[in-house]
């Protein structure tokens, strides 16, 4: 047991996956707050006034051992684990959120967020817009697509659990996630500050990777910050629980517009959609000795591309060829207030990344 003093409104976070996008910036909003912060994962997260805790989610023995005499009142998930085919997302991300469930059948849980995505509207990565999808903006109530989806599965898991064990729920949908990670699989803002910081190295041209579609549609995007704020409003507010919700920014735009933008705070020449898409997989291929060069001339942290960069991930969202964009009423209507500007959400990490020596 651990005699760590409970926090004045006794309620205390388990935050799950706690050293990616999502749970890194909910530990550090949680801290700030004063929570009582467990933050789980494979290495365990270490900073001030938060307890690690190393554990395997898809061993339950492993997670049983990690938190006895834990007791957590709001869980908030954000882990997943990419599979070669979605049939093994949904078998084994489906096992994850149950055997942490599982574990804490015991445990005064309150509230459980989980957070997902807008494949829930899309489709998963195999058949990712290849059917009939929802009109844009997504709307919560659209009904399910015909398709085996792994964040069905969780949110399932979910709802049996909240009745088996008497908590309240909520779903986070979020679209692409901006935010502070490293070794994640998903991220496209610390992957094109790479491929500009890349670009500007060699001399080379800042070339929008994705689909005419995608350059010149409506899209919009979520930043980590923001998400963590969205998952402890709807934890915390008495009238949010048990409902799944869209979380995006607020603000809409287009690739044309922000793509320059981004080329200006790395000082490279932004080059857009021309004839076909150029994807980073093929554009940034072989690249790995170059970063390696660059991050030993600039004292860099991480000298493992393959640490600070998701290329097929960014050429996924960016080479869609159609709309995507989430509707907020929802979350507005219920209270939810938060906002943030995307290109804000941009510079801001790009930022943080050179503070932290990520990128020059």
């Amino acid at each position: 047991m651990h005699n760590s003093p409970a926090p004045a409104h006794g309620r205390t976070a388990l935050v799950v996956g706690a050293s990616g996008i999502a749970g890194s910036a909910l530990v550090t909003l949680l801290a700030e707050r004063g929570w009582d912060v467990l933050a789980l994962s494979r290495g365990g997260v270490a900073r001030p006034g938060v307890r690690p805790i190393s554990a395997d989610l898809s061993s339950p023995e492993s997670l049983t051992a990690a938190l006895a005499g834990e007791s957590p009142t709001h869980v908030f998930f954000t882990a997943w684990s990419r599979q070669d085919t979605e049939r093994e997302n949904i078998e084994v991300n489906a096992a994850l959120l149950r055997n942490l469930l599982n574990a804490l059948r015991d445990s005064p849980v309150e509230h459980v967020a989980l957070m997902t995505g807008l494949k829930h509207y899309l489709g998963p990565f195999e058949a990712y817009a290849a059917g009939e999808m929802p009109d844009t903006p997504f709307h919560e109530e659209e009904p399910r697509l015909p398709v085996p989806n792994f964040y069905y599965a969780q949110e399932d898991e979910l709802g049996a659990a909240a009745e088996r064990q008497g908590f309240n729920w909520s779903v986070h949908r979020a679209h692409t996630v901006i935010g502070h990670a490293v070794g994640n699989a998903m991220n496209m803002g610390i992957t094109l500050a790479v491929q500009a910081s890349l670009c500007k190295e060699l001399n080379r041209p800042f070339i929008f990777p994705g689909s005419e579609t995608q350059w010149n549609s409506l899209t919009d995007m979520t930043d980590s910050g923001l998400l963590a704020e969205h998952m402890l409003w709807a934890a915390t507010a008495e009238t949010a629980g048990n409902q799944a919700y869209n979380i995006v920014d607020g603000d809409v735009f287009r690739w044309r517009w922000m793509w320059p933008r981004l080329a200006a705070y790395f000082g490279v020449e932004a080059v857009g959609f021309e004839n076909e898409p150029r994807p980073l997989e093929e554009q940034m291929r072989g690249m790995e000795t170059a970063w390696a060069d660059l991050a030993a001339r600039h004292g860099l942290a991480e000298p493992d591309l393959g640490r600070v960069s998701s290329w097929w991930h960014t050429d996924g969202d960016l080479g869609r060829n159609i709309e995507v964009l989430a509707d907020m009423s929802k979350s507005r209507l219920a209270g939810f207030t938060g906002y943030r500007r995307t290109l804000d959400s941009f510079t801001g990490l790009f930022d943080r990344l050179r503070a932290d020596r990520l990128i020059p």
